[in-house]
């Protein structure tokens, strides 16, 4: 976001309104989970209220009246973006977890981190043909992980309307993996 400014309107929330407040709410660790990663960790912004609250709103504001079957959180931060935005919006949401955590039969897709590979799964019932389906997590880096998570998605019927992000790190070119589908995200680091 060009203006340094997050989008949309106010909100019901007063304060944490610019790109630079939620910066200041999100702790940078560095070397973790590997020497010469930097991590950004959100949990400092979801434990407070203010900022989570704007953070929230903004993503209600975006997808407000998009057509959508439900909203997609991936493990584990996702799913409290992706849980209050559904909320909000009035619509189911659907769980991507790491694999061996769902007790079902499943769909598996593997894909690559900036630091190694993993897999997510998804109940082979989540979605069916037809659906339309935003993806929620809370970092977009290499895009691995969203781009794995529409693989998935696609190959059970569902088509994937959006992205939305709390975070990119647009130095990593994660959103040229996600295209045609739009991106999201509040906060950038480039």
């Amino acid at each position: 976001m060009s203006d340094g400014k997050t989008q949309g309107g106010a909100g019901r929330r007063g304060g944490a309104g610019t790109v630079a407040d939620l910066k200041k709410v999100i702790r940078q660790v560095p070397d973790f989970p590997k020497p010469g990663i930097n991590f950004y960790d959100v949990s400092t912004l979801f434990r407070d209220a203010e900022a989570f609250g704007h953070v929230v709103d903004r993503l209600v504001e975006r997808y407000r009246g998009e057509t959508l079957d439900a909203v997609v959180g991936i493990e584990a931060r996702g799913f409290v973006l992706a849980s209050a935005l559904a909320y909000a919006l009035e619509k189911g949401i659907v769980m991507l977890r790491k694999p061996g955590k769902l007790p079902w039969q499943t769909h598996v897709e593997e894909y690559a981190l900036e630091y190694g590979t993993n897999s997510i799964e998804m109940h082979r019932d989540a979605v069916g043909a037809g659906h339309r389906v935003l993806v929620v997590d809370d970092v977009l880096a290499t895009g691995g992980t969203a781009a794995a998570a529409g693989r998935l998605l696609e190959r059970a019927g569902a088509s994937v309307e959006g992205y939305a992000f709390l975070i990119e790190l647009a130095f990593l070119e994660g959103r040229a993996k996600l295209e045609p589908a739009g991106v999201f995200s509040l906060v950038r680091y480039d």
